[in-house]
């Protein structure tokens, strides 16, 4: 089963990852935390808002945090269920008890996940544009050894610590959530600095230095700023925050897309033409909001637009895919014609001149209804005849010509030029 999760896992880390669409962090941001002890010791949303007043952000929040509580507990707390249904959150925190997550798979499967997945599925009834943060916590100092006769992964810290690891991401992944990793930069701090007292003497609960490293991973993760610039040190020396600091701006600034797996609005269209209608079809992701450009002025805000244009001609249709404050966009170049035709299986940029030689008529077969300019020139580039589109006549008079070669310049409606060669006798 283990086995099975970790293939799982690794299929998110290669697509929860993605689009190029672009988010405007919030530099003032309401945040609710429903978790428990690991949350509310050394009361670490109070440490997150100090960070965020020195650096001239602005953390609004509310928390429901009790003990030893589980997901599945909160997500029948009528407590932390009215919280979230207040809205207008930004982000909600969830914090699972310390350790069900390491917990075999079938525990896990049936006590937690689900639990995620309700309690995700409710944020986002009432709060649309809020962010799901699942706050990864640590492994115990020497392991869990309540649990460790009959779960020997968690006998150590390192197997506890990347059970809790695998489980987080997947949670995020399964919700396209976003993981706020303390659990990783308490690993880093105690492979580098272990002189750093991150624990309490119950070797679970953080000391001031394990909250500080939550509430800089917070901070990061929330407001997206190199923590190395956090000023506020916690009344600790700096010989202890740099180093967390420092574990934050390596695990999570320079790599922030590892940990979210939000899916960003895709925008991408096709289109149908009937005569001079074009019928829109939407094939854009993760996006609640759409603004069609059809090129001619006119625009539209439906799903699935059609649309008449007047004249024939090459238009530029452009589509915004959005979510929240999210915009992703898609165009296209369309070919309008009263009959209809398609571009690609009727050849309509071909142009065919005979007789070629000639010393009286040439006819010109080609499609009016595409051409946009037709220059005649001499060999030497000298511009001898030019007819608008109104004015383009398929048959040209050359007995008035001097013999030798011309070329003629054809300029489509969609701006492409071509030219052809035409022998005077």
């Amino acid at each position: 089963m283990e086995k099975r999760l970790l293939i799982f896992f690794t299929f998110f880390i290669l697509i929860g990852v993605s689009s190029n669409a672009q988010n405007k962090v919030k530099t003032k941001q309401r945040v609710l935390f429903l978790g428990n002890s690991y949350t509310y010791v050394n009361n670490l949303p109070i440490i997150i808002k100090y960070i965020a007043t020195i650096e001239s952000d602005t953390l609004i929040t509310d928390e429901n945090l009790i003990g030893g509580y589980t997901l599945k507990g909160h997500s029948t707390n009528q407590t932390s269920i009215s919280k979230i249904m207040q809205g207008n959150w930004d982000a909600v925190v969830l914090q699972e008890q310390s350790q069900l997550p390491s917990f075999p798979d079938e525990t896990v499967e049936a006590d937690v996940f689900p639990a995620a997945k309700y309690l995700d599925s409710i944020i986002h009834v009432y709060n649309p544009c809020a962010k799901t943060i699942f706050y990864m916590t640590w492994g115990r100092k020497n392991g869990d050894n309540s649990n460790c006769s009959f779960w020997p992964p968690v006998c150590t810290y390192a197997g506890m610590d990347s059970l809790l690891n695998l489980r987080y991401r997947m949670m995020a992944a399964q919700n396209n959530a976003i993981v706020s990793p303390v659990g990783q930069i308490w690993k880093e701090v105690r492979e580098t600095n272990p002189e750093i007292v991150l624990y309490q003497s119950d070797e679970s609960h953080p000391d001031m230095a394990g909250s500080y490293a939550a509430a800089c991973s917070f901070y990061t993760t929330l407001f997206k700023k190199n923590p190395l610039d956090i000023s506020y040190n916690y009344e600790m020396d700096t010989s202890i925050t740099n180093p967390i600091k420092r574990a934050c701006k390596k695990h999570i600034y320079d790599s922030l897309n590892i940990w979210d797996y939000t899916l960003d609005p895709v925008a991408k269209m096709s289109h149908t033409l009937s005569g001079k209608t074009a019928n829109f079809s939407n094939l854009s992701t993760n996006a609640n909001s759409y603004f069609w450009d059809f090129g001619d002025g006119s625009s539209d805000t439906s799903i699935n637009p059609s649309h008449t244009y007047e004249k024939n001609g090459v238009y530029k249709v452009k589509l915004k895919a959005s979510k929240c404050d999210i915009n992703s966009y898609d165009s296209i170049e369309i070919i309008v014609l009263a009959s209809g035709l398609n571009k690609v299986e009727n050849n309509l940029f071909s142009v065919s001149i005979y007789p070629n030689p000639s010393d009286n008529n040439i006819n010109i077969q080609f499609n009016k209804e595409l051409a946009q300019k037709l220059t005649l020139y001499s060999i030497n580039g000298q511009k001898i005849l030019e007819f608008d589109q109104e004015n383009i006549n398929k048959n040209m008079k050359v007995d008035n010509l001097k013999s030798g070669m011309y070329s003629l310049q054809f300029i489509w409606l969609d701006g492409t030029i071509i030219y052809k060669k035409i022998l005077v006798k």
